[in-house]
């Protein structure tokens, strides 16, 4: 279903803006105020087998709140990112909440898999975290079999991704992975997160050996682990970078939490805080952009806001892109992408080898827009 195209031509003719000195081509994707919606939040940035380009969000109609009228909606680019479709509504359900996308490529099949959140547009995130709203969240699947142009109405698989025990539930919000190497290569894995009473927030993941067909979860990941992202590691383990979400120790709120997995997403160690990761308690992207074998070398690449590291509650500026070349042990290259307020993000390598960084960001709050920034690894790796 497409949505109206005189209510999107602003952000059909959006340009992007070049910046000599920094090296990045950026460009609005998605408007606040536009198409009837008030505000675009939540990205996830994926490209296709067909090298298209994805960029997800949620469109919300009412306001920047996590509940209320909420819709699921994507643009398409089929030249890396320069132009975008219209935006196109994936799923909708009135007055409802429809949102969390966790998208990935099933490499075996191209087919896309979409999973997603649904809750009662008059349930809030504070009764639903506590487990005291009238209805629950409850995690969908959708699909696309032509490049991401129309989508299958999304199906239910609640009772094999969500514990009955758990009151909240977020698929990611950002993308999935499918395990590419070893004993479990095929496996489509999603970051997760929950709240429950025995395990306050927690993280973890769900997965599935047959296209998506089925579901399993894993052990949870707790204490204080919040919103989250899984890469594949050279070594065959996964790690978990999640977001820290602890109301007792402060401190902890300042760093990423990680956690790994030797068998494909099935069990995670207890989590620990990454003293390298700053974190001033957002959502952050992490991907692999390459392979040891590959003529780049071993290269992880990890998004979030990044004020100066502080034992207290950060502010959401400064989003900032790190590379790594061990694995994530160590972070030695960065570049600040933008300066002022931002906060979620997705990252993804494009079909020609840059990196695409989709990331809310605005100058006056974080929420103004969803921005594409387009730069390329030599660039990044020369932040050293």
């Amino acid at each position: 279903m497409q949505l109206s195209r005189r209510a999107f031509a602003a952000l059909a003719l959006a340009g992007a803006a070049r910046s000599q000195s920094t090296g990045v081509d950026e460009q609005v994707v998605f408007a606040s105020g536009q198409g009837g919606y008030h505000t675009f939040r939540i990205p996830a940035l994926l490209v296709t087998q067909k090298g298209t380009l994805l960029a997800f969000c949620e469109a919300r109609k009412l306001g920047r709140g996590d509940s209320g009228e909420i819709d699921m909606v994507v643009k398409r680019s089929e030249d890396g990112g320069r132009s975008w479709s219209e935006p196109q509504l994936v799923w909708g359900d009135g007055a409802n909440t429809c949102g969390n996308p966790c998208p990935v490529v099933d490499r075996k099949t191209g087919r896309i898999l979409l999973p997603m959140t649904w809750n009662r547009g008059e349930d809030g995130g504070k009764e639903l975290h506590q487990g005291s709203a009238k209805g629950t969240r409850r995690v969908f699947l959708s699909a696309s079999d032509d490049d991401g142009k129309s989508w299958a109405e999304p199906r239910e698989i609640t009772s094999e991704a969500k514990a009955p025990d758990w009151w909240w539930y977020a698929t990611g919000p950002g993308v999935s992975i499918q395990i590419q190497k070893g004993a479990h290569a095929g496996r489509i894995v999603v970051p997760a997160n929950h709240t429950s009473q025995k395990d306050g927030f927690a993280a973890h993941t769900i997965y599935s050996d047959d296209g998506g067909k089925t579901w399993r979860r894993s052990n949870p990941i707790a204490p204080a682990c919040n919103e989250s992202q899984v890469v594949e590691l050279s070594d065959g383990r996964l790690m978990m970078n999640m977001r820290s979400q602890s109301f007792t120790n402060k401190e902890r709120n300042g760093y990423r939490a990680i956690a790994f997995s030797d068998d494909g997403g099935a069990h995670w160690t207890p989590p620990e805080l990454d003293a390298h990761l700053g974190d001033p308690q957002v959502q952050a992207s992490l991907i692999r952009y390459s392979w040891p074998d590959e003529p780049a070398g071993n290269v992880l690449l990890f998004a979030n806001p990044s004020p100066p590291v502080s034992p207290e509650r950060g502010k959401r500026v400064r989003m900032t892109v790190r590379l790594s070349r061990d694995d994530g042990k160590t972070w030695p290259a960065e570049r600040v992408i933008h300066e002022g307020p931002s906060a979620y993000s997705s990252l993804a390598r494009l079909p020609d080898g840059s990196i695409g960084l989709l990331y809310e960001g605005g100058a006056q709050q974080a929420y103004e827009n969803i921005r594409l920034a387009r730069f390329s690894l030599d660039w990044l790796a020369g932040g050293a």
